[in-house]
């Protein structure tokens, strides 16, 4: 049985695995730089040829989630040059079965196939089994995604969830976003809670309190912050609890009551922020509603390959189209 391939492709890397027919776990994963290529036919062709998946040995089916809309026949990426048709890739890799779909589907769909231990309590809680499960996590961008569980497989509920508007709820957030609304017309979620956010956040704050920002990137600023300096940890605080802010409101709208996974590398770094920030109580912070938040549990996904998991689950899942 020839394998098939599957991968999880973002703004910066494309992470492509083969996978049995039938099963989830991936096999001779590679993650390619997504500068390092014109197109997404270009990093394909070149893993298979790594791997030797090649000739008789190549995949004749594929599932490929992209950190970007994917609902039409041409997909182009929104952090990275990557623009193609999808009849295009199908063709030039000889494909029967070909499925694109977004990278947060992919995470939502890998949820399920994580154990406990890749996953770290962040809120107790009681998920209920027969509800829907928020997964959202900052990373080149922000992805929000929802899965359901059907009579028939997991249900993938595919957002563009980071997009939405920037809503402040204090007086500092109010003076933020006059800061970056000098630099965007509209200022989004995902504006903020990235990589790049991050650094933009951090800036926004050095302006406020009239001071010369002293790291250029996201990196730098984390390590700043936990050297404790002042600024920076202000910052990362701040993207913290903003994005329990955010998750909260996502997860009264897509009413999350079988719990809030939050996915991507950058969370992975900040664990040992999480048990002192204003994530928890952000999150549940939500007036009227607040009972409703404070009895949904959250986890951080620490599995490295959740969205191969999920491009895996969705190749033959009758409900993933």
């Amino acid at each position: 049985m020839r394998p098939a391939l599957i991968g999880d492709i973002g703004g910066t890397n494309a992470r492509l695995a083969l996978v049995t027919p039938g099963e989830v776990t991936p096999q001779d994963i590679i993650n390619l730089p997504c500068a390092d290529y014109p197109g997404v036919i270009d990093a394909i062709q070149d893993y298979l040829e790594r791997v030797g998946a090649t000739g008789k040995n190549a995949p004749v089916e594929a599932c490929l989630a992209f950190a970007c809309p994917v609902h039409a026949e041409r997909v182009k990426m929104t952090n990275n040059h990557w623009d193609f048709m999808k009849s295009d890739v199908q063709q030039a890799l000889n494909l029967s079965l070909f499925k694109v779909i977004n990278d947060f589907t992919a995470q939502a769909l890998g949820v399920s196939h994580v154990g406990n231990d890749n996953l770290v309590e962040v809120q107790a809680g009681v998920a209920r089994s027969h509800s829907t499960r928020l997964v959202i996590g900052p990373g080149t961008g922000l992805g929000v995604a929802g899965v359901f569980p059907g009579h028939r497989g997991w249900i993938p509920l595919p957002t563009e969830g980071g997009h939405v508007s920037f809503a402040p709820t204090d007086n500092t957030e109010s003076a933020l976003l006059d800061i970056l609304l000098k630099r965007y017309e509209r200022v989004s979620v995902e504006r903020i809670l990235c990589g790049q956010g991050l650094l933009e956040l951090y800036q926004a704050h050095c302006a406020l309190n009239n001071q010369i920002p002293h790291y250029k990137t996201p990196v730098s600023v984390t390590q700043a912050a936990n050297q404790a300096d002042p600024m920076a940890t202000a910052t990362l605080l701040r993207f913290l609890k903003i994005l329990g802010d955010v998750c909260g409101d996502a997860a009264l709208t897509l009413g999350a009551k079988g719990g809030v996974y939050l996915c991507g590398g950058i969370l992975q770094h900040l664990l040992s922020w999480l048990p002192n920030c204003a994530l928890r109580e952000s999150f549940v912070n939500k007036g009227r509603m607040s009972t409703y938040n404070a009895g949904i549990p959250i986890w951080v996904v620490t599995h490295p390959w959740a969205g191969l998991l999920g491009a895996a689950e969705a190749l033959h899942n009758e409900n993933v189209f």
